[in-house]
């Protein structure tokens, strides 16, 4: 059993009112011809602060009684919570200190301060989440202050539900499929609260980046675990470990847990832009980028897909770009020993590469001797297929090439 229920969803749902929007909920043409079935998309990313974020924050900062408000609030955030508190602070009038890591995206600080104004101070603490946790946590102790987590305590989780029963007010039809980003669970737990009570027949499915899969490894062990390395690409969702009460109710009601890798994530981000028009942040395009490839066992109905953020920096679109196409088998990178002598680029221009296939990339990286010089070589094709078919002109030329695999450490080390 768990200590969050569908019924307190519905008086967080009250608590906030008008204070947040009612997002719209809109059908995805693309997404529904991929999976045959109507795809809904919920706007949260066009929400206070651009993240469904707000809705728990402002229930828990409303939750306050007259004893816990005067030494003010602490959060930790990688950006999205952070901004949620701070409009909270900034409408209640309760001072915030937020701490953010240093991973944090400028566009994400820059939003915290002009949301806050006067009620927040910002730190910066640490590369990722869970060291600003345990900094904010010490920080709220030592000044007696309140600790607004950022999805394991039951009032946010509560907040954060009702973008779920928003879902099923605004559906022309009620969804058979809710998908759900996951970080540390508490939009999922919300989710689950709310369905699992009002809708038990609806699958609800829980979407994790595959670089910070934080609940999938506790549901594997039987209790959360703290991850080794987290992939901070996904900043949203990059937590490390799972929440204690959000592990517990993802373990009670979850149907079901899907990793998407990132590269899917970059993908259907520029999809989003593109055809919809919409600018997700990576885990704002988490639920989408599981339809299809990593998510196909779909009851028949509709399936609501929560765009939980929007706040993306315009300035990493180029690794967007770089990630989508590298998943997306079309573009490689590789080491190629040329020997030192007129015409060796030419022959590999003539005899290695076809029509369709571009150097994107040529550098020298470094020349041991007069003979021979490697250089690293990135090259993009107009479909995925052909790379067999390069692969086999490189084999038959008397070059020394090899080839520079996405999982591997020198890859990381070169690009």
């Amino acid at each position: 059993m768990t200590n969050v229920t569908g019924t307190d969803v519905v008086v967080a749902a009250q608590t906030l009112g008008s204070t947040v929007r009612t997002t719209p909920l809109e059908e995805s043409v693309r997404l529904s011809a991929k999976v045959g079935r109507q795809v809904l998309l919920k706007r949260e990313d066009i929400q206070v602060g651009r993240s469904y974020k707000v809705r728990g924050a402002y229930n828990f900062l409303a939750g306050l009684g007259p004893a816990e408000a005067p030494n003010g609030v602490v959060c930790a955030s990688a950006g999205n919570h952070a901004q949620g508190v701070a409009f909270a602070c900034n409408k209640k009038h309760i001072h915030g200190t937020i701490f953010i890591p240093s991973t944090t995206p400028r566009q994400k600080r820059n939003r915290i301060a002009a949301i806050g104004g006067e009620w927040v101070t910002l730190r910066t603490v640490g590369t990722s989440f869970d060291e600003c946790s345990e900094a904010a946590i010490a920080f709220a102790k030592e000044n007696d202050a309140v600790y607004v987590h950022p999805f394991d305590d039951p009032r946010t989780i509560a907040g954060q539900g009702t973008v779920v029963k928003e879902i099923f007010e605004q559906a022309p039809t009620p969804p058979a499929t809710v998908v759900v980003p996951v970080g540390g669970g508490g939009l999922l737990s919300g989710t689950l609260a709310w369905v699992k009570q009002f809708h038990p027949e609806v699958k609800v499915v829980g979407v994790e980046p595959a670089g910070a899969a934080s609940m999938a490894a506790a549901l594997k062990a039987g209790a959360p675990q703290t991850l080794e390395t987290v992939d901070n690409f996904a900043d949203g969702t990059a937590v490390a470990r799972a929440g204690n009460l959000t592990y517990q109710i993802v373990a009670d009601l979850c149907d079901e847990i899907v990793i998407v890798p990132e590269g899917a994530i970059c993908t259907e981000m520029l999809e989003l832009y593109q055809v919809e028009g919409i600018i997700a942040e990576p885990s704002g395009a988490l639920a989408p980028a599981a339809l299809g490839d990593y998510l196909t066992d779909l009851p028949d109905g509709p399936v609501a897909c929560i765009i939980s953020g929007g706040n993306n920096d315009v300035m990493r679109y180029d690794d967007i770009v770089e990630r989508s196409m590298i998943h997306e088998g079309l573009r490689h990178y590789f080491l190629v020993t040329f020997p030192q002598r007129p015409g060796a680029l030419r022959t590999f221009l003539d005899d290695v590469l076809s029509e369709g296939e571009d150097i994107i990339l040529f550098e020298y990286t470094k020349k041991n001797n007069r003979e021979t010089g490697p250089a690293l070589v990135g090259i993009e094709i107009e479909d995925r297929t052909k790379i067999d078919d390069l692969r086999a002109r490189m084999d038959a030329s008397d070059l020394e090439i090899e080839k520079l695999e996405p999982n591997s450490p020198l890859f990381g080390y070169v690009l």
